[in-house]
Formats: structure tokens, sequence, C-alpha cells
């Protein structure tokens, strides 16, 4: 279903996977990665929201400092993966967000919805491009919640989750009030949405897809 597409931003092309719904798209979702790069459970993440009706395309964030990065779900992996995060920074992150943003817009609504560290680059999407978003478990965004939010916008995190504490939880809630709708789900840690991850949580997943779907049908109109 899906295609490797060049796609340009601000400071150079990258590369980005594309899937297309079988009839008129309901509405365009950009699909952020983790630190692991624009891996097997990306595309097929972003191939699911074509399933359902959507233009997805996640931008290989990282191909602005390391082009093809696919990293496996490992210690060295996390390494790699963290260095490259530095390295682009959440600037970076949205510039290749914005890339795939002016690709979209002129013939479809856009959401974003993004994982991990992809999911407190959806926050920054929302709050600084305006962009209605879906994070989840986005660990890094508690130093972003000064940003407010600029369109709806969905969290969810999981109860279990060694890397975003309850008090983590918490301090969204208080900095959000209403302008966030915050879903923790019982018994998932981090990463349950990734069939990869052994956290990964098929009952709890599917819950929050149906939650990330109706969000988008409802604000991608």
């Amino acid at each position: 279903m899906g295609q490797t597409i060049s796609i340009s931003t601000r400071h150079g092309r990258i590369s980005a996977w594309e899937a297309k719904p079988h009839d008129k798209p309901r509405g365009a979702i950009i699909v952020v990665q983790e630190i692991f790069g624009l891996n097997p459970h990306i595309r097929q993440v972003t191939d699911r929201f074509a399933n359902y009706g959507y233009l997805a395309v996640a931008p290989a964030l990282f191909d602005l400092v390391d082009r093809g990065v696919e990293l496996a779900y490992d210690e060295a992996g996390v390494a790699r993966g963290r260095a490259l995060t530095e390295s682009l920074g959440f600037g970076g992150a949205l510039d290749g967000v914005r890339g795939a943003y002016d690709l979209l817009e002129s013939e479809n609504r856009v959401g974003v919805v993004g994982f991990c560290w992809g999911g407190s680059v959806a926050y920054l999407a929302n709050a600084r491009i305006g962009l209605p978003a879906v994070s989840y478990y986005g660990g890094r965004t508690v130093p972003l919640l000064k940003e407010r939010p600029k369109a709806p916008l969905m969290l969810h995190f999981g109860e279990n989750d060694p890397l975003i504490p309850p008090e983590d939880v918490a301090k969204h809630r208080e900095a959000l009030g209403d302008a966030a709708e915050i879903h923790v789900w019982p018994g998932a840690g981090h990463g349950f949405n990734c069939d990869q991850r052994p956290d990964f949580h098929e009952a709890v997943a599917k819950q929050a897809l149906d939650r990330t779907l109706a969000f988008f049908q409802k604000n991608l109109r």
C-alpha cells in the first residue's frame, strides 16, 4: 500500500513513507516516529491510518542529520536514537513535520499523531503550527507545557509507564485542563502501541486507536 516519497523542508529534502486510502481521503495524518527512526513499525502505523481512510505520511525526520535510520528496540538502538534526537532538536523535527504539512494541506485538513519522542513533537506541532494532535506516551512533553495548545489535543499514557510517572501525568492535567483529552490506560506501560516492544498491549492499543480515530473523524472533517 505505502511507498517512499521525497518531501521538501527548509533545510533540505527528506524521505517519507506515504500510504493512500482506496477512496477519497477523509483527511490527512502526519505520523511522527519514535526515536528508532522510520522503521517497520512506523510504516505499519502509517498504512493502518490509510486503511481507515486517511492519506498518511510519515516523514523520516532523522534524514536531516543521518539518512535511512532504522533502529532496533534494544539498548544500542535507544542510545543511537537519543543521540540523533539531540542532534536534530525539536526545531529540526518540526521542520520535517512542516514539510509534510506543506505537501498535504492544499487538498486536506491535516492532523498529526506521534509516538514516544514523536508524541512530544506532535504536541509542539499543535502548539506551534496549530495542528490537531494525538500524542502517545510523549515522555519529553513536561518541559514544553508552557507552550499552549492551538488546536484539539489528545494524549495517551500507560498507567505503568516507568518513563512517565503519575506525577508527570498530573502535570499535564494541571497545565492543560480542558484544553486536552487525556487517557491513562490501566495495565499499559511505555510503548504499548508497538508490537515490537515488550510492553505491547494489544487490547489497550486497540482501544487507544478507536479513541484516536474518533478524534480525527471529529477534527479533520
